[in-house]
Order: C-alpha cells, then sequence, then structure tokens
C-alpha cells in the first residue's frame, strides 16, 4: 500500500515537474513558431502541387527541415532568457549542480516533444503527399534540426539574450545555406538529403557519406550542448 502511494506522488511530481518545465521552455510566444512552421509546410506543398512537381521523399526530407528548425528554435534560442527574465536562473545558481539537471531535463523534453511533433508532421505528408517512411524520414530529418538546436542552446549561454542569440543563429543559417550549395555530396553538409541519391554514385558510397554526416551531426549536438552546459558554470556572467 505504501509502495502504490509512494508511486503515485512520484508520478504526480514529475507530471508537475514537466508542465512546469514546458511552461518555462515554450512560454506564450511558441504558439507564433508553430503557426509559423505549419504555414510553411503547407504553403510550399500547395505550391509542388500546383506545379505539378514530382513529389518523393527527397522533396519531404527537405520540405520539412524548416519546420523543424522553427519548433525547435524559440525554446532553444530564449530558454535562458526566460530564466533570467523570471529571475528562475539566479534560483538555480543558488543551489550546487541543480541547474545542470533542470537544463538537462529541459533539453530532453525539447527534443522528444519536437521528435513527436515531427513525427505528426511526417505522418501527415504520408497521407496528404505521397507515401514514405514515416519512422526512417522522420529520424533522418531530427540530426540537422537537433544540430542547429543545440547550436542555439549553447550560443544562448554565451550570448545571454534571447534576441542576440536569435540574430547571430539567422546569419549563421544564411551562411551555411549558401555553403551547403556547394557541398551537395560532402558529408559536412548540414543539409545533406539522404533520400536524393546523386546521379552516378554507387549507392554503397552514398550511403556511406550519409552515415559519417550523421555521426558528424550528433558528435556536434553533443559537443554544443556540454558546452552550453559548461557556460552555466560561470555564474558571474548570469547574475
Amino acid at each position: 500500500m505504501q509502495s502504490t502511494i509512494s508511486i503515485a506522488n512520484i508520478w504526480t511530481l514529475f507530471r508537475k515537474m514537466v508542465k512546469y518545465n514546458l511552461k518555462v521552455i515554450f512560454g506564450n510566444r511558441f504558439v507564433w513558431f508553430l503557426v509559423a512552421a505549419l504555414a510553411f509546410y503547407f504553403f510550399i506543398s500547395i505550391t509542388r502541387i500546383l506545379d505539378n512537381a514530382q513529389i518523393d521523399e527527397g522533396f519531404i526530407y527537405g520540405l520539412q527541415i524548416m519546420p523543424g528548425i522553427l519548433l525547435i528554435f524559440y525554446p532553444m534560442t530564449f530558454g535562458i532568457q526566460n530564466d533570467l527574465d523570471t529571475g528562475i536562473l539566479e534560483i538555480l545558481f543558488g543551489i550546487p549542480d541543480y541547474r545542470y539537471k533542470v537544463w538537462l531535463v529541459r533539453l530532453v523534453l525539447v527534443f522528444v516533444l519536437v521528435f513527436l511533433m515531427m513525427f505528426g508532421i511526417t505522418t501527415m505528408s504520408y497521407f496528404l503527399l505521397s507515401p514514405v517512411g514515416i519512422f526512417d524520414l522522420t529520424w533522418n530529418v531530427m540530426f540537422p534540426i537537433y544540430f542547429l538546436g543545440t547550436m542555439a542552446f549553447m550560443f544562448s549561454t554565451i550570448i545571454r539574450n534571447g534576441n542576440g542569440t536569435a540574430v547571430v543563429m539567422v546569419i549563421i543559417g544564411v551562411l551555411l545555406l549558401i555553403i551547403s550549395g556547394n557541398q551537395n555530396n560532402s558529408m559536412w553538409n548540414i543539409f545533406l538529403n539522404p533520400f536524393n541519391i546523386p546521379n552516378r554514385l554507387n549507392e554503397m558510397v552514398w550511403q556511406e557519406i550519409t552515415m559519417k554526416n550523421r555521426i558528424f551531426l550528433a558528435v556536434g549536438s553533443m559537443l554544443f550542448v556540454l558546452y552550453g552546459l559548461f557556460n552555466l558554470q560561470k555564474r558571474e556572467k548570469f547574475i
């Protein structure tokens, strides 16, 4: 009986913690990024259909990158700013190492929720546009989204201002788009589309390039997170 009560208390505490952190992470402005993501998705999709262009996995992969970036942009860019504005960060610095646990929980929540949202968009693409491997396409499209999202988190701990971080990320995003235009088949291309196999390129070679690209993005994402958490040690720069 006591064990059942304890489990119920833990579950209640967990739900309250998740609800509170979601409120802090996403805030009231997140809904506008969600609306923008869906608007972009439908606008490009309808334009493509009206042009009678080919709709396949390669197109749907490219279509979903921008909505995914918009979904992860706000919580990663303005997360530290929201903590500073509400005074939460000052409280966290008063508890040794607690800020790491809080932000790790928040990062996991953001990653999971954005993945679920993108899974929903991919499922929508399956029924509205073209049959695709729902999990496979969602899994692949999350690599560049997480990479850019964790990069935004890292810069937010350096700049400590949401608007400033947003400006930096927009500039970096534009530069990466320009660079990626000259590196379509490179493993260093952030926006490499694994579903667009170049003509006259061996499929095994393409799979190897794709795998190395995913490793590069995954390792980069982990380094951004670690560096961001490391920056949270510097109390004097935040308070």
